[in-house]
């Protein structure tokens, strides 16, 4: 079966075609821009030259239309026909307490993607446009609906529940829920795979960084607690996001500066994080670069999202009763061996030991501790596409 995925965000749409009898890509691409002037698709089929092609995409349904033409093109295509794609699987962000597993999507699990866009305005909806562009290009092609706060809803009460008026909970389902949840799922589920951890008795604590970053506690296979929670904006201070902040602060600085709600969370979402404490860049690389060259904000940013990230891994250590392995995900997890030295600096007390040879590596799935260590730490690349293309099959 033949699987296409994708992602779809308010301007873009991302995909994969994934031949699932050996999880080989078959192309994967991009459009961007979409309802904007300069919309762009580029597609990248396995074994040929890459296909570029700027024309207009007013809506989804165009980019839809584009990406299954290009994956038809004789001269830049991968298959013959639309039917043979088996089934569709869409990365939806949120489904709020309604599905705590993927869904084949049906009138009534598009209601659930509606009434959750409160809970993810700016996902969500793009989310359900990418599934009804589909349903219309590929009429009679199963889609299947895989959310981000899935995985996460396997934490108990003590962890996901806010000190918060109860009614809240009760009326507006205000609770945490967690996100990069397919990426959490897949690479818990590898590291204990790759460490050789039994696993009905493993404890997995996955740190996935990147411009947005959560880190997870994974006791047997399930999570028990993550840094996000209602909305994407709670945890380590990430790119642009502030993280955690004491909330008085917006009511402060709102009445300093006259700003409303709105434009206070506009800051904390898009104008804070790594971006505000360097004054420069939310991209890890420039804050490297700005560190190495004695710029002390840079330094500052770096050294405050270690320590953050560092705070999270210590209190899930507690909320598991210890760890067996600690995952390093995600494009800064993945890449950046100063804040992986960085964050593991703060357990040297507990026998935590890295090795500075293999951190300075790249590649697959490796290990980065010592052979002497407590705690085994990993490198797991994230494939939230291929965990996506995985769950669909099962349901189709």
């Amino acid at each position: 079966m033949k699987i296409l995925v994708l992602n779809c965000g308010s301007s873009s749409l991302k995909y994969q075609l994934i031949d699932m009898e050996n999880e080989e890509v078959l192309a994967k691409g991009l459009c961007e821009r979409i309802g904007q002037d300069g919309a762009v698709l580029t597609h990248k089929p396995e074994g040929k030259e890459k296909y570029v092609k700027e024309t207009p995409m007013p809506d989804h349904q165009v980019a839809v239309q584009l990406v299954l033409d290009a994956l038809m093109d004789t001269e830049h295509g991968v298959i013959a026909d639309a039917k043979e794609i088996g089934a569709v699987g869409h990365r939806v962000l949120h489904a709020g307490q309604k599905y705590s597993k993927s869904i084949v999507v049906d009138e009534k699990v598009k209601a659930v993607i509606r009434e959750c866009f409160p809970l993810g305005p700016l996902h969500n909806p793009a989310n359900l446009i990418g599934i009804e562009a589909c349903e219309k290009a590929l009429p009679g092609t199963p889609n299947v609906a895989v959310f981000d706060t899935a995985f996460h809803q396997t934490m108990p009460p003590k962890a996901y529940m806010y000190a918060v008026p109860y009614n809240w909970y009760e009326d507006y389902d205000i609770r945490r829920y967690g996100f990069h949840g397919t990426s959490h799922a897949f690479v818990s589920a590898r590291a204990i795979e790759f460490a050789g951890l039994d696993p009905e008795n493993s404890k997995v604590i996955v740190c996935h960084l990147g411009n947005g970053s959560s880190i997870s506690a994974v006791l047997n296979g399930k999570c028990i607690d993550t840094s996000m929670g209602l909305t994407p904006l709670e945890g380590l201070p990430m790119g642009t996001r502030s993280g955690d902040i004491d909330p008085a602060i917006v009511q402060f600085v709102a009445n300093k500066e006259g700003k409303s709600v709105d434009e206070m969370l506009n800051i904390l979402n898009k104008k804070s994080g790594m971006l505000a404490v360097s004054g420069k860049s939310s991209d890890f690389r420039d804050l490297n670069d700005g560190m190495d060259n004695g710029d002390e904000r840079c330094k500052l940013a770096l050294e405050i999202f270690c320590y953050k990230v560092a705070k999270y891994i210590g209190s899930y250590i507690a909320a598991l009763h210890g760890v067996d392995a600690i995952a390093f995900t995600a494009g800064v997890g993945e890449n950046d061996s100063v804040v992986r030295k960085m964050v593991i600096e703060y357990f040297d007390y507990m026998g935590i030991k890295l090795d500075e040879e293999e951190n300075n590596k790249r590649g697959d799935d490796r290990y980065i501790s010592t052979s002497d260590s407590s705690v085994k730490i990993l490198v797991i690349p994230t494939n939230e596409e291929l965990r996506i293309a995985r769950e669909t099959q099962e349901l189709v």
